[in-house]
């Protein structure tokens, strides 16, 4: 008798349970490395607030590229997630696809939501003809990175790096003549040809204007002279970015010009030594006039026509892009919130306690757009030009006013 009531007391305590079953809602975002922390410190917040939506998390994408393609073969496929992350310059073409939709019928409904509550430039990015189609997660700029013990070898402490890119030419030579075999790397192959935007926005000048590729422009080929300045003076070798990532942790190289993302995996990794970051280099003293945005912000592409799904899904939406959500971006990365309460009233002592990634933060005022090539061959174009970049650091290319000429007439062809 005592077992068959502990029985029956057990079906009537799971009865509730199972008459509300969870709302399952699929989600897919980019590179592990930088962001399986920050999720695992949201889910559970999460949870705590809406228990009855299960969030399963899909493989996740090697790159911003990588997830557009994913999204657009499974939009053929009709196997689309529910929400996606999508680099903050791939949005637009799953906008003109119609793969994603407008988030405007749910900031409608939404009592407490507040466009103003996002960087108005962040929110920005992800507006399209009026409409909200992506509200940013993780908003980035190129900083340096130095370690300070191998800094210190060739004379240099954090009143006196580099600041233009003929300084840190000038801090390569000094650190090899000190014993340091890798002075630095600087991120050309970082995603969406991220740099090369970096360096056309230093000259206030954008990479695209509408259809037509800029680098036929004197600040495309001053971009493309100091790019072949920089990998001679440096000596800088040819390393695939996780490498690169690896070996400045691990204390092998010097200076390091990378995204600001990178500032929570490489804290985790890093060896026994000192890590600053400071502002991104300019091509004078005066510094950059401008800086591509990076980072992801969050998409709905659900096919779903369940109205209670589609409500899962937004709430899981505006959750990792606000408030606590937002807030875990920068205490797990080195993105910055795009959300003004999340960095002004959550985080208003983080930055003090954690300067390394500060840097991004005061560099806010020069916040451009991360430009796409338009068309359906943008994604091409963007392999074209990591092609034509890569051969400046092998030294297959050594003329750049030839090179210039070539991608132009190549890229050209490619977004008209």
């Amino acid at each position: 008798m005592k077992k068959l009531s502990t029985a029956m007391a057990l079906v009537l305590l799971a009865g509730p349970a199972l008459a509300e079953d969870k709302i399952v809602i699929e989600f897919a975002y980019p590179y592990s490395h930088l962001f399986d922390v920050t999720y695992e410190r949201i889910l559970p917040k999460f949870y705590e607030a809406y228990p009855n939506i299960e969030v399963k998390m899909r493989a996740t994408y090697e790159s911003y590229e990588d997830g557009t393609n994913t999204i657009l073969r499974e939009a053929v496929a009709g196997t689309l997630p529910d929400v996606t992350m999508q680099g903050l310059n791939r949005q637009a073409i799953l906008v003109e696809k119609g793969i994603a939709k407008s988030l405007e019928p749910f900031i409608a409904d939404e009592d407490d939501f507040a466009k103003d509550g996002y960087h108005k430039a962040m929110l920005d990015l992800g507006t399209f003809d009026g409409d909200v189609y992506g509200l940013p997660f993780s908003i980035s700029l190129p900083v340096g990175y130095y370690n300070m013990e191998t800094m210190a070898k060739a004379g240099y402490d954090e009143t006196n790096l580099p600041t233009t890119w003929e300084e840190v030419v000038q801090a390569c030579v000094r650190l090899r003549e000190a014993g340091v075999e890798n002075p630095m790397f600087w991120g050309w192959n970082i995603t969406g040809n991220w740099f090369l935007q970096a360096l056309m926005w230093s000259q206030d000048k954008p990479t695209v204007e509408g259809a037509d590729f800029q680098l036929d422009t004197p600040e495309g080929l001053t971009a493309l002279n100091t790019m072949r300045t920089i990998f001679r003076g440096c000596e800088m070798q040819n390393l695939e970015w996780k490498a690169a990532l690896a070996s400045f942790s691990a204390g092998d190289i010097g200076m390091m010009y990378w995204s600001t993302s990178a500032v929570g995996a490489v804290e985790r990794a890093m060896g026994e030594f000192t890590l600053v970051t400071s502002e991104f280099p300019g091509l004078s003293a005066d510094g950059p006039m401008g800086l591509p945005a990076g980072g992801n912000s969050a998409m709905l592409v659900s096919t779903s026509e369940d109205p209670a799904e589609l409500d899962a899904a937004w709430k899981w939406l505006k959750f990792i892009t606000s408030g606590e959500g937002a807030a875990d971006v920068a205490r797990t990365t080195g993105y910055m919130p795009p959300n003004q309460a999340a960095n002004e009233i959550i985080l208003k002592d983080f930055y003090e306690e954690n300067p390394a990634k500060a840097t991004a933060v005061r560099q806010l005022p020069l916040l451009r757009e991360w430009q796409a090539y338009p068309g359906d061959n943008g994604l091409a174009a963007t392999q074209v030009i990591y092609d034509g970049l890569e051969g400046i650091v092998t030294g297959e290319f050594d003329d750049m006013a030839e090179l210039q000429e070539e991608l132009t007439e190549e890229v050209q062809d490619l977004i008209q």
